[in-house]
């Protein structure tokens, strides 16, 4: 039913929400427009665009242990194998972490712009490895329309994360501030330290300095057993400043470091499971450092807004075999396990993107344009089990918000072109190869100035062959050769509304369907075999995000996904998309009280689950409890706020949707925390 119905509307599926009002300044075309809720969560939209926005108070009220567990309840969003920074990934419509690697390419994740977590190791899980305490916000654009001014082959969507900046809590006034966050979590004796501090010597300049210690032993499942391999122990720090200078502080320049450190002794080499198997335990040290410096220029114009952000993103994985831990010691096939777990992973990547944002009118055309050209090199050591080389990228994109009346037309584009060198002479084959695509998308928008608005797009992209394609097999060697490509469109309609029920009352819904065919498949071969591709895969679906706010403070919030997938063989059969994401709803019920109160109920219904291995999972239902409290009374507890919450509050005993059979979820967790502000 789905198929025909976004097949239909081909390129013009699109007529979307561009509610007049307050456009939010957002770093790259597709203009935002915050609509503000009672909820837990503003629902933030841009034209088009399927974007959720999960805010700092989201950030410190959900309590999460890593990114991924934090961002898993935007619709489409599958939280792949756990609640630990190494093993857990995220998957977005069904691609990026998979049953096997931490990444399929598919999903873009920057960090201040730095480009993170997009390498293909073997049981590895994912390299989007950092303290969700760093952050004051999060941002995920679903799908591959709002990519193409952060990358090529984006078919799940991109993660943006936004570090804290000093101004946070100096509240933009010269002045010292900062913030002490200690939580404590029942399951697994957790403990998290979290110390910001901040100095503003001028209105032209800030400091902010971050450290947050995060320890957490093993979990233990619903039904009372013990999740192994889900103890971790993650130092992290934030060390960034910024300088504004110039005529009417035009000009800006920050500079910013984040580093996450992980060294685990005596653990399995395989990340996805709870303990060790064929591979063995390794001690293993894995460290990541994102450096990002950007210059800004914004005049009182408006044909410029200049951004130039130069990053550099470093991550290590370490690992020693410990002898004796592999049933298969003494085999001859021992040797490629150890090459395997005694891999010393390094993977750089430095990136500089620049671009500038006009805003011009052309008769009855009011343009909104984003230009931009990027240069990046990313670089991995060669290892027995992941090839190594360079991978050189060079990129123009636009992106043009025009609007007519009440229609808005977003065309995009970008052309992009690598070149993969090898770190090490390939025999009988070339070391070199070079591809270039050009992709692009339209999407319409049109508001019926009553609160309601229709939106659509159709995008197509490309994913250029990557340094894990290296090699001298006649399997690498086509993989090599060519790009993946995607076809995605989406059609969906919005509601806001002030006084709709009751007086003053706030009520958001949106709806959008969505399909993608990912075809020339090059990531994906045939279950059972290494060697055979996918003929094509199919993944379609509809997501629903509503939000209702009364002037009392009761609030309701709701965020659902219905989808299926489809991948198909080269012979003609078919099965379910192994990586479909499960169906799921779910709903918060809230109150209120100023600024003093905040209680929550939260049920997420999941059903068509599935393990690692394909296997049927039964439907879960999951209930959470949160509540803030924010003293007014004065005293010490002044600028303080409590946070309590019980997570599987009836310990629901489940394996999560596309997870190894052996790691359960925690059982119930009871988390507190206390933050002071100074």
């Amino acid at each position: 039913m789905l198929t025909p119905l976004l097949r239909g509307t081909t390129a013009l599926v699109c007529l979307s929400l561009a509610l007049p009002a307050a456009a939010q300044d957002s770093d790259y075309g597709f203009l935002g427009t915050l609509i503000l809720t009672g909820g837990k969560r503003d629902l933030s939209f841009g034209t088009a665009l399927a974007r959720t926005v999960v805010g700092e108070e989201e950030i410190q009220d959900r309590q999460a242990s890593t990114v991924a567990q934090l961002i898993d309840s935007v619709p489409g969003v599958t939280l792949v194998n756990g609640t630990t920074p190494q093993g857990s990934g995220i998957n977005i419509r069904g691609f990026g972490a998979n049953t096997t690697l931490g990444s399929d390419q598919k999903i873009a994740v920057q960090i201040d712009g730095a480009s993170v977590g997009s390498e293909e190791l073997y049981r590895i899980g994912t390299q989007l490895f950092t303290d969700p305490l760093l952050y004051r916000e999060v941002e995920v654009i679903r799908g591959t329309i709002g990519s193409f001014a952060y990358g090529s082959g984006i078919v799940g969507g991109v993660v943006k994360l936004e570090t804290k900046d000093a101004s946070d809590f100096t509240g933009g006034v010269p002045g010292f501030g900062g913030a002490q966050t200690l939580e404590f979590s029942s399951n697994g004796d957790g403990f998290v330290s979290s110390t910001n501090l901040a100095w503003m010597p001028s209105d032209r300049a800030e400091f902010l300095l971050n450290y947050s210690l995060r320890d957490q032993g093993d979990l233990v499942a619903g039904d009372g057993t013990t999740i192994g391999n889900s103890a971790f122990r993650t130092p992290s720090y934030l060390a960034k400043g910024r300088f504004t200078f110039g005529q009417d502080d035009a000009h800006s320049l920050t500079l910013s470091q984040s580093n996450t450190v992980a060294d685990d002794k005596d653990v399995p080499y395989d990340q996805f499971v709870t303990s060790a198997d064929v591979f063995g335990r390794v001690d293993r040290r894995t460290e990541t450092t994102q450096t990002v410096l950007e210059y800004r220029f914004n005049p009182a114009s408006e044909m410029i807004d200049l951004r130039a952000n130069l990053s550099y993103a470093d991550q290590s994985i370490d690992s020693a075999y410990i002898a004796g831990s592999s049933p298969l010691q003494g085999t001859p096939g021992f040797a490629g396990i150890l090459g395997l777990v005694e891999a010393d992973h390094r993977y750089e990547t430095t990136k500089l993107t620049i671009n500038n944002r006009a805003r011009f009118d052309t008769g009855v055309v009011s343009h909104d344009m984003l230009a931009g050209v990027e240069v990046q090199r990313r670089e991995r050591a060669d290892q027995p089990s992941a090839p190594g080389g360079t991978d050189d990228r060079f990129a123009l994109f636009v992106v043009n918000e025009m609007t007519v009346g009440q229609f808005t037309i977003t065309p995009a584009m970008r052309y992009e072109q690598s070149s993969i060198k090898s770190a090490v002479p390939l025999a009988g084959v070339p070391d070199n190869y070079d591809k270039d695509a050009l992709m692009g998308g339209l999407a319409l928008a049109y508001d019926f100035d009553n609160g309601l608005s229709v939106f659509g797009s159709a995008a197509y992209t490309e994913g250029l062959p990557i340094i894990d394609d290296l090699g001298t097999s006649a399997t690498a060697q086509r993989r090599i050769g060519m790009s993946e490509t995607s076809h995605t469109f989406e059609l969906g309609a919005e509601y806001t509304g002030t006084d709709i029920f009751a007086p003053s009352d706030s009520f958001t819904l949106r709806g959008n369907l969505y399909q993608t065919e990912l075809g020339d498949v090059t990531s994906y071969t045939v279950a059972g075999a290494m060697t055979t591709e996918l003929d094509r895969v199919e993944s379609r679906g509809f997501e629903l995000e509503a939000s209702y706010g009364m002037a009392n403070g009761l609030y309701i919030d709701f965020a659902g996904h219905l989808g299926a997938g489809t991948e198909y063989n080269p012979n003609g059969t078919s099965a379910t998309w192994r990586n479909s994401p499960a169906d799921r709803a779910q709903l918060t019920l809230g109150k209120k009280w100023d600024d003093t109160y905040d209680l929550s109920w939260e049920i997420v219904h999941s059903t068509g689950r599935r393990d690692a291995l394909g296997a049927l999972l039964p439907d879960t239902t999951v209930h959470n409890l949160r509540a803030t409290w924010q003293p007014q009374a004065g005293g010490w507890l002044d600028d303080a706020e409590v946070r309590f919450g019980v997570e599987n509050l009836f310990d629901a005993d489940y394996v999560g949707h596309l997870s190894s059979p052996s790691r359960k979820a925690p059982g119930r967790t009871v988390k507190m925390s206390l933050t002071k502000t100074f």
